[in-house]
C-alpha cells in the first residue's frame, strides 16, 4: 500500500456523495465513492486492505445500513477510524468502538479538517 490517505465513503444522498468526494479529494485524499451498503461491502472485500478509513451514513437504503458496513470494515481493519454520520439519533450501543459521529446536516469545512486530522494520526498524507 502506497502512502496516501484513502477513504471509502458511503452515501445514499448523491449530492452530498460527490460534495464529500470533492472535498476529500481536493484535500489530496484518494476517493472510493458509493452510494449503498452492499456496494460498500463490495469494496471493501475488493479493495479492503487499501482502505485507510471508513466515512459512512447509517440510514442507508436496501438491506446493509451503515452499521454493518462498520462492521465489516473493522473485520478486516480492527483499529482503522470509522465515521458515522446520520441526520437521525445516534444509539451508542450499536457504533464500532472508537469511532466518531456526525450529525447530518453539517458544514464541509469541518469535515474537510476531520480528513485532514484523521490523515494525520495514521501517520499517512494526504496525496500531492
Amino acid at each position: 500500500m502506497d502512502s496516501h490517505c484513502r477513504v471509502l465513503i458511503v452515501e445514499d444522498n448523491y449530492l452530498l456523495l460527490d460534495m464529500l468526494s470533492r472535498v476529500f479529494d481536493q484535500g489530496g485524499l484518494s476517493v472510493v465513492a458509493v452510494s449503498s451498503g452492499e456496494a460498500a461491502l463490495t469494496s471493501i472485500r475488493e479493495t479492503g486492505p487499501t482502505i485507510d478509513w471508513l466515512f459512512t451514513d447509517i440510514n442507508l437504503p436496501g438491506l446493509v445500513d451503515g452499521w454493518s458496513v462498520a462492521d465489516a470494515f473493522r473485520t478486516l481493519h480492527p483499529r482503522r477510524p470509522v465515521v458515522y454520520a446520520s441526520s437521525g439519533t445516534y444509539p451508542r450501543n450499536r457504533a464500532v468502538s472508537d469511532s466518531l459521529f456526525v450529525a447530518k446536516p453539517f458544514r464541509m469545512q469541518p469535515i474537510a479538517e476531520l480528513a485532514r486530522g484523521i490523515a494525520a494520526a495514521s501517520g499517512l498524507r494526504a496525496a500531492g
